[in-house]
């Protein structure tokens, strides 16, 4: 399949080292992410656009989320930027929910730690919705990627 991402990147330079389980998440996203994922571009301006598969750069300049996009023998495609605005909500909260999953895997019974990882994976779920309606006309992505990529640019947050 060639509407897919082969490669990525997070350029996490001046970024805040992150946590044993936030690095944890990062491998599991790019992983899973490299395993499957959907991800295509439609024409711009009228222009065909080369297809895929992709090599994915993410990072955070001057306050706003890239999307550096090559393909898959290194050369440039396009990028494009998104506003961090919509999203700052929704990773402060999955932030403050992974903090108390992880703190409750360490002591609490598997009920409760059930019912926190629901409400993980609603905010997860809400994170990659808002992704979804942001990357539209730029981007398209199935649910599962936008899952991913929420998770990376959750990591490209951490301080």
């Amino acid at each position: 399949m060639t509407n897919r991402i082969c490669h990525i990147e997070i350029d996490d330079k001046g970024l805040a080292r992150p946590t044993a389980e936030i690095e944890q998440e990062r491998r599991v996203a790019i992983f899973d992410l490299l395993e499957e994922n959907s991800f295509d571009l439609p024409p711009r301006d009228g222009r065909a656009v080369p297809a895929g598969p992709y090599r994915l750069g993410l990072a955070i300049r001057e306050g706003r989320l890239v999307f550096d996009v090559a393909a898959e023998d290194g050369a440039a495609v396009g990028a494009f930027h998104l506003s961090l605005g919509p999203f700052r909500q929704v990773v402060k909260d999955y932030f403050q929910i992974c903090e108390s999953y992880f703190e409750a895997v360490k002591r609490l019974p598997p009920s409760q730690i059930e019912a926190i990882d629901m409400a993980r994976r609603g905010i997860h779920n809400e994170g990659a919705r808002i992704l979804q309606e942001r990357l539209e006309g730029k981007a398209g992505v199935d649910t599962d990627t936008a899952r991913r990529l929420f998770t990376l640019i959750c990591v490209l947050h951490w301080r």
